[in-house]
């Protein structure tokens, strides 16, 4: 065992042994009641040297350990819910050996700490975030500013777990074992051909990433490829990889607004886009993809969706994801990505195939990778900080995906015409 590792239980056990307030006994006790409510599973509470079993440890989950290192966590659960448990995470004030089981226990039984989220103690701090999600809405200079702070951050750090594309977005497995590149550029080709994308077509990308599926829709199916991002740092990328293709002739990279986009094109794809544009601007959004695209043209939208029956409830709260990793984003639902296209504009849906547990291995492989090697986030950050926040990131969106709370899919809409 490293010295490093030594210091740091030894830290976490002067933590644990810290005496907790009367506020931290007080959420402690609370939130302890209602963990022993949990049917799927069961949390095997460690704290300062205490063993506690909560819940039902034969529930399909089985019990699952939950490390408390300092009494500090019961505050910061109970004061900022949701949002708290992953801060604290971040914070080293818990760990888990079993980190995506232990999320999906909590997805699974999300009734059980719906109190939390809920409690008079934790209101001041929901309804400021609700402000900040407020102030953080993407109209054209939020929007820049939002896609800044996650997509901006260096590409060492992407480069270090996404496959040798730099696709930041679900892959679609062919087969057990197949490997992350391969996956993606199964995706890639599954997007272009659902929009029957052929030699010629005038495609319109909104949302480049770092340009792998518009390298694949010019190089592979002979498109046209009109692509554009708001990001400065994925738009020089972009044009590197698309240069290095000796695509240049047939991709014009732009770094525009897709509400400043002008022109009529065959085809409109956009991958994993529309979380980023907000449910107040999903209209706008749906309206300029049609106005976009020619009579009969077709739009190809690869969409992060939640159950239809936790939408409402989930846009009128300010989860961890849109707290910490993607400032003024949202995930819609189906219905409210198809009910906004047919007030708003012409395109008919005649296609859906949803995907989600291969975004569940998706994120399972870039988890582990981070994993394997922490470098270039220990090299940011020696606290291991920054490397906890990716892990809780990563695992956060894995288990809703296993769990089937929130998905992916592909849809094809067709313009009238």
């Amino acid at each position: 065992m490293s010295g490093t590792i030594l210091v740091a239980e030894a830290r976490a056990a002067v933590r644990a042994a810290a005496t907790p307030t009367w506020w931290q006994r007080a959420a402690r006790g609370r939130i302890v009641a209602r963990l022993r409510g949990l049917r799927s599973g069961a949390i095997h509470l460690r704290e300062a040297g205490r063993d506690e079993l909560l819940g039902d440890p034969h529930g399909a989950l089985g019990a699952i350990e939950l490390h408390v290192h300092d009494p500090a966590f019961w505050g910061t659960l109970a004061r900022r819910g949701d949002v708290g448990a992953g801060e604290a995470f971040v914070a080293g004030l818990w760990s888990t050996p079993d980190l995506v089981r232990l999320l999906r226990l909590l997805v699974r039984d999300r009734d059980v700490l719906l109190g939390i989220d809920g409690s008079l103690a934790s209101l001041p701090l929901r309804l400021l975030r609700r402000v900040a999600h407020w102030r953080r809405r993407n109209h054209h200079d939020g929007s820049r500013r939002n896609i800044a702070d996650h997509y901006d951050l260096g590409d060492e750090l992407f480069a270090h777990f996404l496959d040798p594309s730099m696709t930041y977005s679900s892959a679609w497995f062919a087969h057990p074992g197949q490997s992350l590149a391969a996956a993606q550029q199964e995706k890639l080709r599954r997007l272009c051909r659902l929009v029957d994308l052929a030699p010629g077509d005038r495609l319109l990308e909104i949302g480049t990433g770092w340009g792998s599926l518009a390298v694949c829709a010019a190089g592979e199916f002979g498109a046209r490829v009109t692509t554009t991002t708001i990001s400065q740092n994925q738009f020089e990328g972009a044009r590197r990889r698309v240069q290095a293709a000796g695509l240049a002739d047939r991709v014009d990279l732009r770094r525009q607004d897709y509400r400043d986009l002008d022109g009529t094109y065959d085809k409109l794809l956009s991958c994993e886009m529309i979380e980023a544009v907000g449910a107040q601007f999903l209209p706008t959004y749906l309206r300029t993809c049609a106005a976009r695209l020619r009579p009969g043209g077709l739009l190809g939208l690869q969409a992060i969706t939640i159950r239809d029956q936790h939408y409402e409830s989930a846009r009128r709260s300010v989860d961890y994801i849109q707290q910490h990793v993607f400032p003024g984003s949202f995930i819609p639902s189906v219905t409210a990505i198809t009910a906004a296209a047919t007030r708003q504009t012409d395109l008919r849906l005649v296609r859906l195939e949803d995907f989600g547990q291969h975004y569940a291995t998706t994120l399972q492989c870039w988890r582990e990778a981070i994993e394997r090697d922490q470098t270039p986030f220990a090299a940011r950050d020696p606290s291991g900080a920054l490397v906890r926040a990716w892990q809780y990131y990563f695992a956060y969106c894995e288990s809703g995906f296993r769990e089937r709370h929130i998905g992916v899919c592909h849809l094809r809409f067709e313009r009238a015409g």
